[in-house]
Order: structure tokens, then sequence, then C-alpha cells
């Protein structure tokens, strides 16, 4: 029997919000800790434990640099990309739809992802954990990154490298949707 995108949704949700409390309970920290290293509201925190809230992308990362932990523990594995969001991609209101590609492989200390951005969407980025690096190239269409102060223009085949410990930010200011893959390195998680 198919599942709905409704039910998707909720299952999402509460799988997301069971891995929040499980990795804030292994850290013995309160919630009160948690929003306060991550910067998001002691509220939002408890409802997405809940599974009452369904994160942003933005949220997800304040709260994985918060324990230094990767952005795919939250997504957990899923399969090679379609072109539309198939199941196992996380969307959220900003425009951007997430898909682990390789989940977190602390032997190699990396994860990637398949990150789609409608036209109009802009996601920012708070800064990850201190040295983290990201490795930017896309696959189709043209999107914006902000780093360093300043926005860069990149279309398909163009890559960039950049500390990710800064604030950054991607956007897409064209018609159509924008492709990129993101790897993700994490300094001193590899073997």
């Amino acid at each position: 029997m198919a599942t709905s995108a409704g039910g998707e949704m909720q299952a999402d949700r509460v799988a997301i919000g069971q891995q929040l409390r499980r990795l804030r309970r292994e850290q013995q920290w309160s919630l009160d800790r948690l929003a306060m290293e991550a910067g998001v509201s002691k509220a939002m925190l408890g409802q997405i434990e809940r599974g009452e809230s369904m994160p942003t992308v933005s949220t997800l990362w304040k709260v994985a640099s918060a324990f230094r932990t990767p952005l795919s523990y939250f997504l957990g594995a899923a399969t090679l990309p379609a072109v539309a969001p198939q199941p196992g991609w996380h969307q959220d209101a900003s425009g951007m739809a997430v898909q682990p590609l390789f989940p977190f492989d602390p032997a190699l200390g990396f994860e990637m992802f398949v990150i789609d951005l409608q036209p109009g969407a802009l996601s920012e980025s708070a800064p990850h954990s201190p040295g983290v690096v990201e490795d930017v190239v896309v696959v189709d269409g043209e999107m914006a990154l902000f780093v360093d102060g300043e926005w860069q223009v990149l279309t398909a085949g163009d890559g960039r490298r950049f500390a990710a410990d800064q604030p950054h930010a991607y956007r897409n200011d064209a018609e159509r949707p924008a492709r990129f893959h993101d790897l993700i390195h994490y300094p001193g998680a590899g073997g």
C-alpha cells in the first residue's frame, strides 16, 4: 500500500524528534542547554522532539552543529535522487529540499547531500562546528552562494570550497529549480 505524502511527513517529523531526543539524552543535555548551544528556542526544540513540528534544514544544521554531529544523523540514509523530491528528501518552507547521497562516514569524516533549491528559495546557514569545510558543485541550473561576505553566482559544472564555520547561504534567483551536491568535511572525524 502506498504511503501518502502527509503520512511520510508525519513519519519524518517523528523520526527526527526521536533522533533529537536520543542524542540530547546521550549528551545529558537539558532542552535549556540545547536551546542555548544551538540558538533555537526551547519551545521549538520541544515541538520537534514531540514530532509536532518539522524543522527547517537551517534549524537542523544549528542542532547538528551544537552537538558537533553530521546533519545526516537526523535525515537518515536515503537512495539516489530522482528529478522530483522522493521519499527520503527533507523539504522545508524555505524552498530547499535535502537528501543524503552518502550519509556520514566516520572513517572518512564526510557526508554528501543532493540539494534542490526552488525558484525564489533562500536558505541561510548558521556557522557549523569549527573547521568544517563544504564543497558545493552545481549539477543543474543556477544558484547564488553567499560566502566571505559576498554572493557568487554558480552555474552547472561550477564548484566552490569554503569554510562552513562562517555564515553562508544558498539562493535561487532563477526561474527554474537548481540542484547541487554538497560535500561536508568534518575535521578529525576521519580515520
